[in-house]
Protein backbone atom coordinates (compact mmCIF):
# COMPACT_ATOMS: atom_id res chain seq x y z
CA UNK A 1 0.00 0.00 0.00
CA UNK A 2 1.17 2.99 -1.18
CA UNK A 3 0.28 7.20 -0.37
CA UNK A 4 1.07 9.65 -2.27
CA UNK A 5 0.93 13.05 -3.12
CA UNK A 6 0.82 14.62 -6.76
CA UNK A 7 1.55 18.17 -6.62
CA UNK A 8 1.57 20.63 -10.06
CA UNK A 9 -0.47 23.36 -11.28
CA UNK A 10 -4.09 23.17 -12.70
CA UNK A 11 -4.37 21.03 -16.01
CA UNK A 12 -1.11 19.37 -15.63
CA UNK A 13 -2.76 15.98 -15.55
CA UNK A 14 -2.79 15.16 -11.50
CA UNK A 15 -7.03 14.15 -12.30
CA UNK A 16 -6.21 11.47 -15.35
CA UNK A 17 -2.85 10.12 -13.44
CA UNK A 18 -5.18 9.94 -10.07
CA UNK A 19 -7.95 7.99 -12.05
CA UNK A 20 -5.20 5.97 -13.89
CA UNK A 21 -3.79 4.95 -10.20
CA UNK A 22 -6.84 3.91 -9.28
CA UNK A 23 -7.58 1.41 -12.20
CA UNK A 24 -4.30 0.21 -11.87
CA UNK A 25 -3.16 -0.21 -8.84
CA UNK A 26 -6.78 -0.37 -6.84
CA UNK A 27 -5.60 3.06 -4.74
CA UNK A 28 -8.25 5.69 -3.72
CA UNK A 29 -8.34 8.78 -4.79
CA UNK A 30 -8.83 11.61 -1.96
CA UNK A 31 -10.39 14.64 -4.24
CA UNK A 32 -11.01 17.42 -1.08
CA UNK A 33 -13.67 18.98 -4.23
CA UNK A 34 -15.37 14.96 -3.85
CA UNK A 35 -15.55 14.61 -0.40
CA UNK A 36 -16.76 18.18 0.21
CA UNK A 37 -19.96 17.41 -2.21
CA UNK A 38 -20.29 13.84 -1.00
CA UNK A 39 -19.97 14.75 2.63
CA UNK A 40 -22.65 17.72 2.35
CA UNK A 41 -25.60 15.40 1.53
CA UNK A 42 -24.46 12.63 3.70
CA UNK A 43 -26.44 13.91 6.92
CA UNK A 44 -23.33 12.97 9.20
CA UNK A 45 -22.05 15.38 11.86
CA UNK A 46 -18.93 16.70 9.59
CA UNK A 47 -21.72 16.58 6.50
CA UNK A 48 -23.88 19.24 8.13
CA UNK A 49 -20.84 21.13 9.43
CA UNK A 50 -19.96 21.18 5.45
CA UNK A 51 -23.57 21.80 4.34
CA UNK A 52 -23.36 24.87 7.11
CA UNK A 53 -20.53 26.55 5.82
CA UNK A 54 -21.44 25.91 1.89
CA UNK A 55 -24.86 27.12 2.60
CA UNK A 56 -23.56 30.51 3.91
CA UNK A 57 -21.00 30.75 1.17
CA UNK A 58 -18.14 30.33 3.33
CA UNK A 59 -14.43 28.75 2.90
CA UNK A 60 -14.96 25.57 4.47
CA UNK A 61 -12.05 25.13 7.37
CA UNK A 62 -8.82 23.06 7.18
CA UNK A 63 -9.84 21.33 10.41
CA UNK A 64 -13.14 20.21 8.34
CA UNK A 65 -10.97 19.54 5.56
CA UNK A 66 -8.86 17.11 7.52
CA UNK A 67 -11.71 15.12 9.76
CA UNK A 68 -13.19 14.32 6.26
CA UNK A 69 -9.78 12.81 5.18
CA UNK A 70 -9.51 11.07 8.37
CA UNK A 71 -13.06 9.58 8.03
CA UNK A 72 -11.93 8.25 4.61
CA UNK A 73 -8.22 6.90 5.92
CA UNK A 74 -10.49 5.09 8.50
CA UNK A 75 -12.18 2.98 5.54
CA UNK A 76 -10.20 0.28 3.91
CA UNK A 77 -7.16 2.11 1.17
CA UNK A 78 -6.68 -0.49 -0.95
CA UNK A 79 -3.26 -0.50 -2.80
CA UNK A 80 -2.78 3.22 -0.76
CA UNK A 81 -4.29 6.77 -1.18
CA UNK A 82 -3.85 9.59 -3.13
CA UNK A 83 -4.20 13.09 -2.18
CA UNK A 84 -5.57 14.77 -4.74
CA UNK A 85 -6.12 18.88 -4.20
CA UNK A 86 -4.88 18.69 -0.73
CA UNK A 87 -2.81 19.76 0.85
CA UNK A 88 -2.75 23.30 -1.11
CA UNK A 89 -0.87 25.39 1.32
CA UNK A 90 2.21 24.63 4.04
CA UNK A 91 -0.46 24.81 6.84
CA UNK A 92 -2.57 21.85 5.47
CA UNK A 93 0.99 19.81 4.71
CA UNK A 94 1.65 19.86 8.20
CA UNK A 95 -1.87 18.99 9.69
CA UNK A 96 -1.47 16.34 7.24
CA UNK A 97 1.32 14.71 8.65
CA UNK A 98 0.42 14.97 11.77
CA UNK A 99 -2.73 13.13 10.43
CA UNK A 100 -0.85 10.04 9.17
CA UNK A 101 1.07 9.65 12.20
CA UNK A 102 -1.63 9.62 14.45
CA UNK A 103 -3.36 7.22 11.88
CA UNK A 104 -0.04 5.06 11.84
CA UNK A 105 -0.21 5.66 7.91
CA UNK A 106 3.13 6.82 6.12
CA UNK A 107 3.47 9.23 3.29
CA UNK A 108 5.69 7.45 0.34
CA UNK A 109 5.91 10.35 -2.56
CA UNK A 110 5.14 13.60 -3.56
CA UNK A 111 5.25 13.71 -6.78
CA UNK A 112 4.97 16.63 -8.80
CA UNK A 113 3.72 17.05 -12.13
CA UNK A 114 6.92 19.40 -14.18
CA UNK A 115 5.11 21.49 -16.84
CA UNK A 116 5.76 24.15 -18.75
CA UNK A 117 2.76 27.09 -18.24
CA UNK A 118 2.95 28.59 -21.85
CA UNK A 119 1.88 25.13 -23.08
CA UNK A 120 -0.46 24.37 -20.23
CA UNK A 121 -2.58 27.54 -21.09
CA UNK A 122 -2.65 25.90 -24.60
CA UNK A 123 -3.40 22.93 -23.21
CA UNK A 124 -6.15 23.51 -21.39
CA UNK A 125 -7.64 25.95 -24.42
CA UNK A 126 -7.53 22.36 -26.78
CA UNK A 127 -9.41 21.00 -23.34
CA UNK A 128 -12.34 23.44 -23.92
CA UNK A 129 -12.16 23.42 -27.60
CA UNK A 130 -12.48 19.44 -27.69
CA UNK A 131 -15.13 19.38 -25.11
CA UNK A 132 -16.90 22.09 -26.95
CA UNK A 133 -16.36 19.65 -30.50
CA UNK A 134 -18.10 16.58 -28.77
CA UNK A 135 -20.97 18.69 -27.51
CA UNK A 136 -20.11 17.96 -23.71
CA UNK A 137 -19.94 20.96 -21.17
CA UNK A 138 -17.16 23.36 -21.37
CA UNK A 139 -15.23 23.94 -17.37
CA UNK A 140 -16.25 27.78 -16.55
CA UNK A 141 -12.54 27.74 -15.66
CA UNK A 142 -11.04 26.57 -19.00
CA UNK A 143 -10.33 30.33 -20.58
CA UNK A 144 -7.51 31.84 -20.76
CA UNK A 145 -8.02 34.36 -18.26
CA UNK A 146 -9.60 31.98 -15.50
CA UNK A 147 -6.84 29.88 -16.12
CA UNK A 148 -3.90 32.72 -15.01
CA UNK A 149 -5.86 33.44 -12.22
CA UNK A 150 -6.19 29.86 -10.90
CA UNK A 151 -2.24 29.50 -12.11
CA UNK A 152 -1.13 32.64 -10.11
CA UNK A 153 -3.64 31.16 -7.06
CA UNK A 154 -1.45 27.56 -7.48
CA UNK A 155 2.00 29.93 -7.37
CA UNK A 156 1.24 31.75 -4.46
CA UNK A 157 -0.25 29.55 -1.75
CA UNK A 158 0.64 25.88 -3.32
CA UNK A 159 4.23 25.99 -4.97
CA UNK A 160 6.26 26.51 -1.45
CA UNK A 161 4.68 23.01 -1.16
CA UNK A 162 7.54 21.89 -3.37
CA UNK A 163 10.50 22.67 -1.25
CA UNK A 164 8.59 21.70 1.79
CA UNK A 165 8.37 18.11 1.04
CA UNK A 166 12.28 18.56 -1.01
CA UNK A 167 13.55 19.47 2.23
CA UNK A 168 11.68 16.10 3.90
CA UNK A 169 13.06 14.05 1.00
CA UNK A 170 10.21 13.01 0.23
CA UNK A 171 9.44 15.15 -3.42
CA UNK A 172 9.51 13.35 -6.77
CA UNK A 173 9.90 15.57 -9.88
CA UNK A 174 8.63 13.69 -13.48
CA UNK A 175 8.09 15.59 -16.30
CA UNK A 176 4.31 16.51 -16.95
CA UNK A 177 4.28 17.22 -20.42
CA UNK A 178 5.63 14.10 -22.00
CA UNK A 179 2.78 11.74 -23.50
CA UNK A 180 0.29 10.55 -20.99
CA UNK A 181 1.19 7.18 -20.80
CA UNK A 182 4.75 8.18 -20.28
CA UNK A 183 4.08 10.28 -17.71
CA UNK A 184 2.17 7.06 -15.98
CA UNK A 185 5.34 5.04 -16.49
CA UNK A 186 7.23 7.49 -14.47
CA UNK A 187 4.98 7.68 -11.65
CA UNK A 188 5.10 3.64 -11.70
CA UNK A 189 8.44 3.85 -11.30
CA UNK A 190 8.03 6.35 -8.34
CA UNK A 191 5.87 3.87 -6.75
CA UNK A 192 7.57 0.74 -7.05
CA UNK A 193 10.68 2.47 -5.82
CA UNK A 194 8.73 3.94 -2.90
Amino acid sequence: MKNIILLGPPGAGKGTQAARLVEARNMVQLSTGDMLRAARTSGTEIGRKVAAVLDAGGLVTDEIVIGLIEEKLAQDGHGGFIFDGFPRTLRQADALGALLTRTGLTLDAVIELVVDDTALVGRIVKRAEDAKAAGQPVRKDDTPEVFQVRLQEYYKNTAPLIGYYWAKGDLRQIDGMAEMQAVADQIASVLDKA
